[in-house]
């Protein structure tokens, strides 16, 4: 998946630990796990999803298992879970999806059997317990920062901030434009990153990475890398219409598999969508000119 790793974290409490994230449902979850809970001076009280994406709630189903915990996931990221890994056809629909929007058939075709691949990895919890911004979990205040995914939550307390994929320290967190989700997610991300600065952290634990000693500043820099983005994506477009694969083309290469090109034709639509909604760019159904 390009990232060899993903943080779980445990917090510690007075009725036990919560445990954010479950990483991928790969196998052998009891060999995984049993390590990690054998160590602990006390039981998994709760287990916390930041969002839907498989590498963070994959392994919902084994976690609940082997600690008999229960799990809570924002709202709106389990209604959009669902929406996703809840149907058997979300690689045919999302291939569809970008074959609208210029992708080539053999690439899309690639696609199409994504959820057979990677189906067996991805056992989110089901009928979780549903967190809303403002919510607490055992002393930490649940926070809805929406971009990299639609219902992403984090957790604050103290000045530290559980981040999930909202920020990360060594790359920027993918936002891409998929079926069924918000509009604008990268109007989402920019207005979550303002908000972030806002609460000035004094540290971020990401999904990835290591931890990030100056969240404020992190949070900047990702706002200055999307908004210099945003400009080399209108200076892709001209007055004859381009479909979203063929900007992407200009803003990624043409050296990148059918993953990596699914990757790049969201994110290019976000950004293209983005331009729009700002009076900077004008859509002709899928295809794209400058304003």
């Amino acid at each position: 998946m390009g990232i060899r790793h993903v943080h779980c974290y445990l917090l510690p409490g007075d009725d036990g630990w919560t445990l954010v994230d479950t990483g991928l449902g790969l196998p052998d979850a009891e060999a995984r796990w049993g390590p990690v809970l054998r160590g602990l001076d006390a039981p998994i009280a709760r287990i916390v999803v930041t969002h839907f994406h498989p590498d963070h709630a994959g392994g919902g189903e084994d976690a609940q298992a082997l600690t008999g915990a229960g799990v809570l996931q924002g709202r709106a990221d389990y209604e959009q879970c669902e929406r996703v890994w809840g149907q058997e056809d979300w690689s045919e629909r999302l291939a569809d999806f970008l074959r609208q929007n210029g992708l080539p058939e053999r690439i899309a075709d690639e696609l199409r059997h994504e959820s057979r691949t990677f189906g067996p990895f991805i056992r989110p919890a089901q009928d979780p317990q549903v967190l809303d911004e403002g919510d607490g979990v055992d002393g930490w205040e649940v926070l809805e920062l929406p971009g990299h995914a639609d219902g992403h939550i984090c957790l604050v307390r103290n000045g530290v901030l559980v981040a999930g994929d909202h920020l990360l320290g060594e790359i920027t967190p993918t936002v891409g434009l998929y079926p069924d989700s918000r509009p604008d997610p990268l109007g989402d991300y920019l207005a979550s990153l303002e908000r972030t600065i806002d609460l000035a952290p004094s540290l971020a634990l990401p999904g990835h990475g290591e931890p990030i000693a100056d969240p404020v500043e992190r949070a900047r820099e990702i706002v200055e890398h999307h908004r210099t983005r945003l400009d080399e994506t209108r200076a892709a477009l001209g007055p004859e219409a381009r479909t979203a694969h063929e900007v992407s083309l200009t803003l990624f290469g043409d050296n990148l598999d059918a993953s990596g090109r699914r990757f790049a034709l969201a994110e290019t639509l976000a950004h293209l969508e983005r331009l729009v909604r700002a009076g900077r760019a004008v859509r002709h159904r899928a295809a794209y000119t400058d304003s």
